[in-house]
């Protein structure tokens, strides 16, 4: 069906005459009786009988006319939801890893509550490979993801990528430990991450460079059990920068070279239009 005919009808049904529905939509009055015909033709029914000079909607035609509310409401509802220019409104799904989250997505939601309280974001916690195929099959929006300067992420032609921050990654060691070359840790037991292999890589690379393989003993994706086991003297794990992770882990810097973890927020080219989208991806703000 035609909705523009379905407004004919409904208006019809308002008003009670062809010609104040054509005074009121801005047409002829012989457009609206065609209108009301063809609409007819496509529903197989008849939607108005004679009543004197005027017409009325038969009980088929009153049918349709009350059907007719939802579907152009619904047909609006939808015209707005994805008009750049309107106030953005809807689920919007996001998987990230955590540091991301916290960094940035949760600021941007608190911004969002007051400006645009209408967008309600759902928050899944995802290592980059499981928020891709998310993402591929349409089961979230956004993708927070990131990867090292050591072991890049390869880009899907079909992604939108936009760097949010990046930060220094170092060897986490217990805090009475200082600096030493990087070849004097071939005999420790390493940890790394159990959902994600970046980590892992960028450790072969460097123990590569320094002339052993690491003896990887603990998988963990938690950074703060990382420090446990770090605390404890269970292993050593590469860690970010800044403040310590908790008091008893001391992180080295890695200079030759350097480890740098590199933020992105990621989306399906094309979808950053849809304005709860655009306007979460507006709020991602990089921390100073």
């Amino acid at each position: 069906m035609d909705v523009r005919r379905l407004r004919l009808l409904l208006e019809l049904s308002r008003l009670g005459s062809m010609h104040e529905v054509a005074a009121e939509l801005g047409t002829t009055t012989s457009a609206v009786s065609q209108g009301i015909a063809a609409l007819a033709r496509e529903v197989h029914t008849p939607l108005v009988e004679p009543d004197g000079r005027r017409v009325r909607l038969t009980p088929a035609g009153h049918r349709l006319a009350e059907h007719a509310v939802t579907i152009l409401a619904a047909v609006e509802a939808a015209r707005l939801d994805l008009d750049p220019a309107a106030e953005p409104v809807g689920v919007l799904r996001v998987a990230g890893f955590a540091t991301a989250i916290r960094r940035s997505l949760l600021p941007a939601m608190d911004d969002l509550a007051q400006t645009h309280p209408g967008i309600e974001v759902r928050v899944h916690e995802y290592e980059p490979l499981e928020a891709f195929d998310l993402l591929a099959r349409d089961d979230v929006d956004l993708a927070l993801t990131y990867d090292y300067n050591l072991a890049p992420l390869s880009w899907r032609s079909d992604h939108e990528v936009a760097e949010l921050w990046s930060v220094d990654w170092g060897l986490g060691v217990p805090a009475r430990e200082r600096r030493a070359p990087f070849a004097s840790y071939a005999d420790r037991d390493w940890i790394v991450n159990s959902r994600n292999t970046a980590d892992e890589e960028v450790l072969r690379t460097l123990a590569s460079m320094a002339g052993f393989t690491p003896r990887i003993v603990h998988r963990i994706d938690a950074l703060e059990l990382v420090d446990d086991l770090i605390v404890a003297g269970r292993g050593i794990g590469l860690l970010p920068r800044g403040p310590a992770s908790r008091r008893g882990v001391r992180v080295l810097p890695l200079t030759d070279p350097r480890v740098t973890m590199r933020a992105y927020a990621v989306t399906r080219r094309g979808r950053d239009r849809w304005p709860p989208l655009r306007a979460v991806l507006d709020r991602l703000a990089v921390p100073t």
